[in-house]
């Protein structure tokens, strides 16, 4: 398994924290504005604040192959943080951070996962750049997709 850190940081002007926030938690919605998410299958509900939630997330790239994986929501602290662990063709951790600057929302993403499909990891020498520049697209789509549908303004 071949191990990756990324990190993502997305500023919104002329939308709320709240709505951010909710958009973001909402995972089975993800499909109708992130482009790149082909698919959100709730697995498991979860706690009546989503602590245990699984979902299963299909992500088409710009490069032509899909990863599918689950993820459990382990820990929320409302308007300030989502932790979830990942498990299947990725696994590791991926921590979304929330906060206001002035009047602008700020969200983090740390996504740190090791792949499990054999040739990634047969390629990652060469390929890694490669790798992170799809992650970053895909980010940036959901950068896009997000601004969009709430009419905010990307900083």
């Amino acid at each position: 398994m071949k191990e990756y850190s990324f990190v993502t940081v997305w500023k919104l002007r002329n939308t709320s924290l709240d709505e951010v926030w909710k958009t973001i938690k909402a995972v089975e919605e993800w499909p109708s504005w992130w482009k790149g998410v082909t698919r959100v299958k709730v697995l498991k509900a979860g706690d009546a604040n989503g602590i245990g939630k699984i979902t299963e997330l299909t992500f088409k790239s710009a490069l032509p192959y899909s990863l599918s994986f689950a993820s459990e929501l382990l820990e929320l602290k409302h308007h300030e943080l989502m932790l979830g662990k990942a498990i299947g063709e990725l696994e590791g951790t991926g921590v979304w951070t929330f906060r206001m600057e002035n009047e602008i929302v700020r969200v983090e993403y740390n996504w740190n996962v090791k792949t499990n499909q054999a040739w990634m990891n047969f390629f990652a020498p060469v390929l890694r750049p490669a790798f992170k520049w799809n992650h970053d697209v895909v980010m940036r789509w959901g950068l896009e997709g997000l601004a969009k549908k709430l009419h905010a303004t990307i900083v």
